[in-house]
């Protein structure tokens, strides 16, 4: 099993914008140094909870300050993007990645940034202009040496050559193009079926994992309709993980910090006005009101020691299925740094290597 993170990123309101920021580098230093192998930046535009609505200047200065971890947004939320622009800053941050970069897409869902770009998320429509910006965006990586796009949302054209110097030049380090991620939250997810039909990389948000273990269903049914198999090792499995000394330890640094506070004050509050806080149930039968950081650290969290947290993910291997990386969801800790840097070494150093025999089958055999 490999080892990640995914950070929205996650501050709180108070944060001073450039504070948050200096720790989110902070973040991906550590994570390189640890032994990470990829991390995924979010996106977004209206929520003072998650403040950054440009991805990129964390993984170029991440890029920068690092020597082997993968990065990447996680992801661009493509219906906000001109498919034009967009493709060329990616192909320019591939080069300064020099192949370290991973293409995270998003088709947006929050409601806020919706009406300020005035997307009808309600209808689909987010998710219809993000299928139509990525084929755009790979028709601009591809060989055709012109084209005219006339689509249902963007007019975009590959111009032939100009006076013999001008011409579209940008593309790619990595050929085809960097790997390209999408994240999925719904029971048959659309994106995640887009992952399966063309071999993108599923990731499963942080939801319960009973639930989540129907997101392979997704991407299995698009790999279908596209003759594909799927391997389970390239499934990434998001996941809150606090790892302390002692199982009462973490309790009190997650439950009763940062994390406790982003979820009571921001997560589930959003959850619950989507009518979404059955995705986090381990019984549905249990009522919204007893959904709370509590019930979250005892039912999905993977919180304790580092032999309590080692038997809680493999709990969740098995419970899924199988999968190939564990992404850990990113908070605030500016204030407690030392705790959330110690929480990150025992989960590589001490409780990773306990769990290298898991691993998916390989695609063929999966298959059979």
């Amino acid at each position: 099993m490999r080892t990640g993170f995914f950070t929205m990123p996650s501050h709180p309101p108070e944060r001073d914008l450039r504070e948050g920021h200096e720790f989110d580098l902070q973040h991906i230093r550590w994570a390189d140094e640890l032994g990470f192998e990829e991390g995924w930046v979010g996106e977004h535009h209206t929520a003072p909870w998650e403040p950054h609505p440009a991805p990129d200047f964390l993984v170029i200065e991440g890029f920068r300050q690092t020597s082997n971890i993968r990065l990447g947004p996680g992801g661009f939320l493509l219906p906000y993007h001109n498919p034009a622009e967009l493709a060329n800053r990616i192909a320019m941050m591939d080069h300064l990645g020099q192949g370290r970069l991973n293409f995270g897409v998003a088709a947006s869902g929050l409601p806020s940034d919706w009406g300020m770009f005035n997307v009808d998320g309600m209808s689909g429509q987010n998710r219809e202009m993000t299928r139509e910006a990525l084929e755009i965006i790979l028709r601009l990586w591809g060989d055709e040496e012109e084209f005219d796009h006339r689509g249902k949302y963007w007019h975009i054209t590959k111009p032939a050559e100009m006076f013999g110097f001008l011409r579209p030049h940008l593309y790619p380090y990595q050929k085809p193009h960097p790997p390209i991620g999408v994240a999925g939250l719904s029971k048959g997810s659309d994106t995640l079926k887009l992952a399966g039909e063309n071999g993108y990389v599923p990731m499963s948000l942080n939801l319960n994992p009973a639930y989540v273990g129907s997101h392979w269903e997704a991407v299995e049914e698009g790999a279908r309709r596209a003759g594909r198999v799927p391997w389970r090792g390239d499934w990434r499995m998001v996941r809150e993980v606090f790892v302390a000394e002692t199982d009462a330890e973490a309790w009190k640094l997650s439950v009763g910090g940062p994390m406790g506070r982003m979820m009571t004050e921001y997560f589930l509050p959003l959850l619950a006005n989507f009518g979404f806080l059955e995705f986090l149930k381990h019984d549905p039968d249990v009522p919204d009101s007893d959904v709370t950081a509590e019930y979250c650290a005892r039912h999905n969290w993977l919180v304790g020691s580092p032999s309590t947290v080692a038997e809680k993910l493999e709990a969740v291997y098995d419970d899924v299925g199988g999968f190939g990386s564990l992404l850990v969801f990113c908070f605030d800790y500016a204030d407690q740094p030392n705790a959330w840097h110690t929480s990150l070494g025992m989960l590589a150093n001490e409780i990773m290597p306990r769990l290298q025999h898991l691993t998916p089958a390989p695609a063929s055999s999966a298959a059979d």
